[in-house]
């Protein structure tokens, strides 16, 4: 029997997917920073492979302790905590889960943007205190509202698919048009803020994003406006959105990314025109089986010399 190539694991995973993993791969789970810190300096020697979240990283220190190092995967589509250019330099293969839980983001967008138009989170709370419909303002329609997309990468084409059914016309911005696309293409951020009823976030997270939904773009969404944020928290200008909801210069907003994860964001969670949930687009039982198993296609692939499924 050959030895099983040794794989660190630093982001956490139920025990039926360790099992999965340790059936092929001789895997270190270390999910915590203790975990983490006592893993590198341990084995750093041996591992050939990281597995981790685009949220989680591996630092440029970690990857100097790890000399036979050769694949870092990132399970699902973000990879802004790679160092690229250091693991590139040292011809180390990289790999993301791309695909694997779009539609579980989508439907998640869609359904945070439904609760924010429709104020069900506040409708909720009325009709269990035994408010009737007589007393409430109307809400507005979903349908027919212009959608705007800040990011149509994989993520954002599925949210602008499912705005199709809702006779939703849909705009976005990217750094370039992207080929193909039959929606309308916004060379601003805030140009597209300026046209839409909602702005939904799915661009990827980083520098190049930091707060790119700022007062400004906020304030061109306007009182009648609602946000979307299903990429990373640090997109948003947490303390720009919770002076726009507080004051009313926005309609509402639904978020189920923030800068303070893993901890609550304190600015937004007393606020009435807010629906909230703890990063869980991604997650789903499907999704997460989904983003397992691109995994292990992507190192048996890398393995195998024939490389990886889905490269960074």
């Amino acid at each position: 029997m050959t030895d099983k190539i040794p794989l660190l694991i630093l982001n956490s995973l139920s025990e039926a997917h360790q099992a999965q993993m340790a059936a092929v791969y001789d895997i270190v789970y270390a999910p915590t920073a203790q975990a983490r810190a006592a893993a590198v300096a341990q084995h750093g020697a041996r591992f050939r492979a990281v597995l981790t979240i685009g949220v989680v990283g591996i630092t440029p220190e970690e990857v100097a302790a790890m000399p036979k190092l050769e694949l870092v995967c990132c399970m699902g589509a973000g990879y802004e905590g790679l160092p690229l250019d250091l693991l590139k330099s040292r011809g180390i293969a990289t790999a993301n889960g791309a695909g694997t839980n779009d539609d579980c983001v989508a439907d998640h967008a869609f359904g945070l943007l439904i609760g924010i138009v429709r104020g069900l989170r506040t409708l909720d709370m009325q009709c269990r205190a035994g408010v009737w419909r007589e007393a409430i303002p109307h809400p507005p329609n979903v349908s027919g509202k212009k959608l705007g997309i800040f990011g149509l990468g994989t993520i954002g084409q599925k949210i602008a698919k499912r705005a199709v059914g809702f006779d939703m016309p849909v705009g976005y911005h990217n750094r370039k048009p992207r080929e193909g696309a039959p929606h309308r293409y916004f060379d601003s951020l805030l140009a597209l803020a300026q046209w839409s009823d909602i702005l939904v976030c799915a661009t990827p997270g980083g520098p190049a994003t930091r707060h790119a939904v700022n007062a400004q773009v906020l304030d061109a969404l306007g009182p009648q406006g609602f946000l979307v944020n299903i990429s990373r928290g640090s997109v948003v200008d947490t303390e720009a959105l919770a002076s726009a909801l507080r004051e009313g210069r926005l309609a509402g907003a639904g978020l189920d990314v923030y800068e303070s994860e893993p901890h609550r964001p304190e600015q937004l969670v007393g606020l009435d025109n807010l629906f909230i949930t703890p990063h869980m687009a991604g997650w789903s039982p499907e999704a997460t089986q989904a983003s397992v198993d691109r995994f292990m296609a992507n190192a048996e692939g890398h393995f195998a010399g024939r490389g990886v499924v889905s490269p960074v």
